[in-house]
């Protein structure tokens, strides 16, 4: 269970994000083709492109603000000026992890034990991340524990279980069917006792239109606290990033539900709409901490702001 280093993983999302780049700079290189500078009809046409490009309504409009306030200001930019224009704001709409919810798998913890509930709609990568994130910390030479409270769905204890043997990681689990807020419950009394560093803890996934599974992830999470005030001290939300639109939807409903700290954005390889990332990040104010970029445990990458526009960026 090799780690990348940086230089492979920036490689590795610099593939991931191929057809991404190749969608939205192949838009922006036909808009500026035979243009010297930036104008109200470039500007339109480069609002048109980014909302086509899965970033989203909201962050468009912030981005064409500010390259308005640019063009207002210096009178005359070119349209080479253009793209270091664009990759500085998007930079700078791209949040930060923060101390209390470090992001590198080998930083000192500020809990102990540190609890992560997981939450996500079925078929996003959910209990695959969890997983991945299990091996990474257990690499990083954290002690780990795995609860299995997505009780509705059978093959989910199942292959949360193939992974927690994958991983080397103990798991908590109880039938299915099972009340979830039980099983987080003596999942962090087990970790408590076990002198565990970090619970990730496991949640059902049904369809985020239903109102139940909302009611059911908050009372999780007040059980939770009941077992250890404070926790869980993040809730990560795993979204498919080849959904486009269709994520940001679910991340409405989830951060409604529950006090989402933390974006996974997993199947980022592949798909033309890896704009969701800088789109999803900045309309909820939540950073994104991890994404996948392939299927190997290594292919669940830390987020790095500076590391995916430069992959966003790359040889354009």
């Amino acid at each position: 269970m090799g780690l990348f280093n940086r230089s492979q993983q920036q490689e590795s999302l610099e593939s991931g994000l191929e057809k991404t780049r190749t969608s939205f700079f192949g838009k922006l290189n036909k808009l500026v083709r035979g243009k010297d500078q930036v104008d109200d009809a470039l500007l339109d046409d480069l609002e048109e492109a980014l909302v086509t490009s899965d970033v989203g309504v909201k962050t468009t409009v912030d981005i064409i603000r500010k390259v308005e306030e640019r063009v207002a200001r210096d009178r005359y930019v070119s349209t080479a000026d253009l793209n270091v224009l664009i990759r500085d704001e998007i930079a700078g709409l791209l949040l930060d992890d923060t101390p209390s919810q470090p992001i590198d798998f080998d930083a000192p913890l500020p809990n102990k034990p540190h609890v992560i509930m997981v939450v996500g709609v079925n078929g996003v990568g959910k209990t695959t991340s969890i997983g991945k994130l299990a091996a990474r910390y257990k690499t990083a030479g954290k002690q780990v524990m795995l609860g299995a409270a997505d009780t509705f769905r059978a093959a989910a204890t199942e292959q949360l279980d193939i992974w927690a043997e994958r991983a080397g990681v103990p798991i908590i689990k109880q039938g299915h069917g099972a009340d979830p807020a039980a099983v987080a419950y003596d999942t962090l009394g087990a970790a408590k006792s076990k002198d565990v560093d970090v619970v990730l803890v496991d949640t059902a996934g049904r369809l985020h239109t239903k109102g139940g599974l909302m009611d059911e992830l908050s009372k999780i999470k007040r059980v939770m606290e009941k077992q250890i005030p404070g926790a869980p001290h993040e809730v990560l939300l795993v979204l498919d990033a080849s959904t486009g639109q269709n994520a940001i939807r679910q991340a409405q409903e989830f951060t409604n539900a529950v006090d989402v700290t933390g974006l996974v954005l997993t199947k980022l390889d592949g798909t033309a709409k890896g704009g969701i990332v800088i789109g999803i990040s900045n309309e909820f104010r939540i950073p994104v901490k991890y994404i996948g970029v392939g299927e190997g445990i290594d292919d669940l990458q830390v987020f790095s702001r500076a590391g995916f526009v430069e992959a966003l960026f790359a040889a354009n």
